[in-house]
């Protein structure tokens, strides 16, 4: 018998992509992957910023929580172990080292943003802080034709990525 992921995958060639996919968190995600989640509106996840608090201050991914390296051991108190965990920071190396930490410490569901903020940034994910508020938007943040492009060719990135 089919396991519940391909009889949604089945499903939704069939329908034409209707629903989400349940998510399996690998140990690297794409912005992409958090991107789609949070428009489908699901539910159960943390995104943490492991960044220093000035960074974090000046621009984040919308709804992040600031929590530095040194703080992970005490703070996983405040994260919900049932919860996705996607981590972001100034490498994709601290990243990987934050969420290896978190796994260890008993967190099952817990996968790093490759590309961190930049990458968030180049699909156009909803950012907050100083210098994000600051910021005007370009002229193709209102071309419609430029931003589906970009969409379609990050989402084929993160295929391509998940394949291998």
């Amino acid at each position: 018998m089919a396991n519940l992921h391909d009889i949604v995958e089945g499903v939704q060639d069939a329908l034409g992509n209707l629903t989400p996919t349940p998510v399996i968190l690998q140990e690297e995600s794409t912005a992409y992957d958090l991107k789609k989640r949070l428009e489908w509106g699901e539910p159960a996840l943390s995104i943490v910023d492991i960044r220093k608090h000035e960074a974090f201050n000046q621009g984040r991914i919308t709804g992040a929580i600031s929590m530095q390296m040194e703080q992970l051991e005490q703070m996983k108190s405040t994260l919900q172990p049932q919860h996705d965990i996607y981590i972001y920071g100034e490498s994709d190396d601290r990243s990987h080292e934050a969420a290896q930490m978190l796994r260890t410490a008993g967190f099952e569901a817990v996968t790093h943003i490759m590309g961190g903020l930049d990458a968030w940034h180049e699909i156009g994910g909803p950012t907050e802080g100083v210098r994000e508020d600051a910021t005007l938007p370009t002229a193709d943040a209102f071309n419609v034709v430029s931003r589906l492009k970009t969409e379609h060719d990050v989402r084929e990135a993160g295929k391509a990525q998940h394949a291998n």
